[in-house]
Parts: C-alpha cells; structure tokens; sequence
C-alpha cells in the first residue's frame, strides 16, 4: 500500500539521484526507502528507476509517474498552507541552532515532517559547537537550541541520549577484554590517544578531566567523528566516542564501556518568547509529539 511519504520519496530520489540523499530528506533510513521502493514497482508493476555505479536514473515508466507525484504533493503543501493561514501561522522562519552530529542524525526526521505539514514555515539549521548554540541562544542570534546535558530549569525536549565508550582497534590489549567489563580512566590516562571533539565541549578530554585524570599522550585531535573512528582502526590509538556516531562497519574495532558508565543527553531548548510565537510554538509542540513528551 503506498502512502504520501512513498510519494515524498520517489520525488526526492528523482531529485537526489541517490537512495541514501533521498531518505535523509523524507526521514527515512536507507534500508526502509530501498524497501519502499521495491514495494511500489511491485504494486505498480513497473521500475520507476534504474540503478548503476554512477547513481540512479528515472525509468521512461518513472518520469511521469514522478511528475504526478510532484503535482499531488505540491497541491497538499497548497492546502496545508491554507489550514496555516487559517490558524493564523502563515508564514515564518525559525532559527535552530545544534552541533553536527544531531544535524546529522536526529533533525532531519523532525525537520522533514515538519515541512510536510507546514511548508510556509522555513526552519534553518545552524550547525556550530555547543559552546556557540549557547552563545547564539543567549544573543538571540536563534530561536532554538539543541543543547548537551540540559539541566532540569531549561525544560528541554530530549531528543536523544546515548553513552560514551571506549574505541579500540583490535590489536589492542583492551580488545580482548569481555564487552560487560568496563573500563575506567586509570587505564587509558597514558594510552595514545585520538583526540575527538564533535564539535563540543564535553569529549573524551572533559570527561577524563571531570574524574580526576589527565589524557597525556595526545596523538592528534579532530572534530569529527568518523576521523576518530578511522584513525583508531588504523592503530593510531585509542579514543572516546559517544555510541551513536559508531560505524555501521566495525571491522577492526573494539568498542567497550567506560567504568562507570558515562551518557550524554541532548535537547531541544526555547527562549522566553515560544509562547507568544506561533510558528516558534508549533514547531515545539511538532517535536514535543515526535518525541513523545507532550
């Protein structure tokens, strides 16, 4: 049975070029677009799209299936701009400011629904450290705000929250140890070390810092996280990662629990001012059902 996101998606695959770009639009993974793919050709008993190693293309099927597509869609938007009017939202901009790795992972869902439901409001995402989203929430620079560790007083929305462990290559000693044993920073404090930050404050450093130890032998820092991860299969040295942005590949890594155990929380955050903005307020209360914390 096919659905509006079904329809989403073909579009943004014609448009991408790429399964992979195409889900990242609508909020899907790359798996679940490549199965509902398949499932539309199936139940339309055509190919919409020919794959090859240069990406993929439109069947002569595809084009005008595409086209209609486009059409349907474009009308929706037309109608749900004037539900919005109606409420008296119309149209607006929304500045959200966050760190790469939620860019990455957890707004784009969030982002592309939203856009689905109310295409006359435009959210522009930010990306800077978390020390800069604090910044630009404090100047007014931004209307909101994803954040690390908000404290109870901020009413944030969690988006997410994952914990930080240990990233080894397999050679290490540290490999070969049980994944339900710990390990704690007395062990690592002198170990080669790949510096990883993400973007943020809080990184392997802070967090060594925060119990007690210094990370001394330092062989390189970086910002982002896949480096880290390659860096570390390569033997350079350990490194400390937040479990999400793990590769879907771990050949050649050991990944194992800091002791005790350490998570990291990251939230959406409003000004003062969400009440009296209606755009500003519907996009809270869009994420705030999301995220199942109405």
């Amino acid at each position: 049975m096919m659905n509006l996101v079904h329809w989403r998606l073909i579009v943004a695959v014609a448009d991408a070029g790429a399964i992979s770009r195409a889900a990242e639009r609508v909020g899907m993974t790359q798996s679940g677009a490549s199965q509902a793919i398949a499932q539309m050709e199936k139940t339309l008993g055509a190919k919409l799209f020919t794959r090859s190693r240069g990406g993929i293309s439109v069947t002569a099927f595809g084009e005008p299936v595409v086209e209609h597509a486009r059409s349907m869609l474009a009308s929706l938007d037309a109608i749900h701009g004037l539900a919005d009017e109606q409420e008296g939202l119309g149209s607006g901009r929304i500045r959200l400011g966050s760190f790469p790795s939620v860019i990455s992972n957890q707004l784009p869902p969030l982002l592309a629904t939203f856009r689905q439901r109310h295409p006359g409001i435009e959210v522009v995402a930010l990306e800077g450290t978390d020390e800069e989203v604090e910044a630009w929430l404090a100047s007014g620079a931004i209307d909101l705000g994803v954040v690390l560790n908000p404290t109870p007083d901020r009413q944030a929305l969690i988006l997410g929250r994952d914990a930080w462990v240990i990233l080894t290559p397999t050679s290490h000693p540290l490999a070969r140890r049980a994944s339900t044993q710990g390990v704690d920073f007395t062990e690592i404090a002198t170990q080669p070390f790949i510096h990883a930050t993400g973007g943020c404050s809080v990184n392997g450093q802070s967090l060594a810092r925060d119990a007690g130890w210094e990370l001394t032998d330092i062989q390189v820092t970086v910002r982002d996280w896949a480096s880290a991860c390659a860096l570390v299969r390569e033997g350079m040295g350990i490194a400390i990662v937040p479990e999400s942005v793990l590769p879907a590949d771990r050949k050649g890594l050991r990944a194992l629990p800091l002791a005790p155990s350490i998570d990291r929380r990251f939230g959406l955050v409003a000004p003062n001012s969400l009440a009296t903005n209606r755009p500003l307020n519907t996009f809270w209360q869009h994420v705030a059902k999301a995220t199942k914390q109405e």
